[in-house]
């Protein structure tokens, strides 16, 4: 995310920025570590952040909004097996199903395959959707 890469040029830790543009810390290390988006903040979250760290409000945004597109861009249009499974295990996921492990399993084996067997993703793509959906991390 740019705030990291804007804190680390400036040597300034998360602590300083959350201080300086007046804003809770708990707050700033959601947005940092991926937890909250930052298209999703307030206009003067960013505007805060932005005066902060010295940069425009558009600078900010545009990094929210490309990996919005990233995001959109690896979870559809996938091969056909593989958007079932990862449509399958969004579903146990929000029903609770018993059978997730069965879901976890499937999308996992699809993930491969179209990674490895087929090459129609590439390895940073395979890598988004398992680090989002089987191992629970943000991308």
């Amino acid at each position: 995310m740019i705030i990291n890469d804007l804190l680390k040029q400036a040597h300034m830790t998360r602590y300083r920025l959350a201080e300086q543009a007046g804003i809770p810390h708990a707050t700033l290390s959601d947005i940092c570590n991926g937890k909250t988006k930052l298209e999703k903040c307030s206009a003067e979250t960013v505007y805060k952040l932005a005066k902060a760290l010295g940069v425009t409000m558009e600078l900010l945004a545009e990094d929210g909004i490309r990996q919005t597109e990233r995001e959109c861009a690896y979870e559809y249009g996938l091969p056909e097996y593989l958007q079932h499974d990862l449509d399958a295990y969004k579903d146990g996921l929000r029903k609770k199903s018993s059978l997730l492990d069965c879901y976890w399993g499937e999308l996992y084996g699809s993930i491969n395959l179209a990674e490895i067997s087929d090459g129609v993703i590439t390895p940073e793509h395979a890598d988004y959707l398992r680090k989002k959906y089987l191992w629970g991390r943000n991308p």
